[in-house]
């Protein structure tokens, strides 16, 4: 396990040297530059003074050498500075990162919570018409749009104090219920899309095995339902749902940008955004080569997690 660990570890070095190669090229073809946006529509600047000015904000370079030069800063564990701000890049998103988990680990809570106890529900098929209600409600959350949701959700809750966030942010060191109570609901606006998911992932792989030899080998020994569901079925049905929220968590961390924005969240998302509309290239490439960090990182976390619940897998 321990060299397979330090294998894949070794691994998110090309992977993130290709994300850095693709971030820098692509942000650039963006329309729009950050200097035109510094200067605005009321100021026309001469060609003379635009090159001076590229040659103040270091973009005087070609594209190429600007590259090689990044790269270099962050090997030394230098983001390098805002275009907007002039502040350095790395503090501006670590101060942004804790949200950004927060809402990414209580999103995928409410999912579990959610998705796996309709899914056992809807496997035992006891009853037909539960069955078909709780497919119907995993359908309706695969459907419903996260934005429409979330945007829902601050219509109806904007007059109770305390449950919208808008801008008054309260984090958890400070107050853990107050931070847990206006999580609440963008957590459940990207939850329960993630909940339908885990739940027909659920339904599925407990109908699957229990197909298998070794449940019909349980119940004609006499094992009643409840044990081998959860005794037997349930820990080896777990496998796909553990893929699907391993993939799903980096999704979330990287993908919450709307609903940040919605609730006016001050997380890494909606830094990100705005690092988009600014054109702030330094920024947003360090937004998304930390994102793509732990999005590796993850997947990581999720093959390690099989060998715990699956003894029969062993990794060399």
């Amino acid at each position: 396990m321990g060299k397979y660990i330090l294998k894949r570890l070794l691994s998110i070095i090309p992977v993130l040297f290709g994300v850095s190669i693709l971030v820098f090229f692509l942000v650039r073809l963006i329309p729009g530059s950050a200097l035109e946006l510094f200067l605005g529509t009321q100021v026309e600047a001469t060609p003379q003074q635009m090159e001076e000015l590229k040659r103040i904000f270091g973009e005087d370079k070609p594209i190429p050498i600007l590259y090689l030069e990044w790269l270099s800063r962050i090997l030394r564990g230098d983001f390098g500075y805002s275009l907007r701000t002039s502040r350095p890049v790395l503090p501006d998103i670590l101060s942004r990162l804790p949200l950004s988990l927060e809402l990414t680990i209580f999103s995928l809570f409410l999912s579990i919570i959610i998705g796996i106890p309709l899914g056992i529900l809807s496997s035992l098929k006891q009853n037909p018409v539960i069955d078909i209600l709780i497919r119907i409600i995993g359908l309706l959350g695969l459907s419903l749009p996260q934005f429409w949701l979330a945007t829902l959700f601050v219509i109806l809750f904007s007059s109770f104090e305390g449950l919208i966030p808008m801008g008054n942010f309260i984090p958890f060191s400070k107050n853990p219920l107050l931070n847990i109570k206006m999580l609440f609901l963008p957590s459940l606006a990207i939850g329960l899309g993630l909940g339908a998911v885990v739940m027909r992932f659920t339904r599925n792989s407990i109908l699957e095995v229990l197909q298998m030899d070794y449940i019909k080998t349980a119940k004609a020994k006499g094992l009643s339902q409840r044990a081998v569901l959860f005794k037997h079925a349930l820990r080896n049905a777990l496998l796909p749902i553990v893929t699907i929220l391993g993939f799903n968590a980096g999704y979330l961390l990287g993908g919450a940008i709307v609903i940040e924005e919605v609730f006016a969240l001050p997380g890494m998302g909606r830094l990100a955004l705005y690092a988009i509309f600014q054109r702030d290239y330094p920024l947003l490439q360090g937004i998304v080569l930390i994102i793509s960090f732990l999005f590796v990182l993850i997947n990581l976390l999720t093959d390690i997690l099989y060998a715990f619940i699956d003894p029969r897998i062993r990794y060399e």
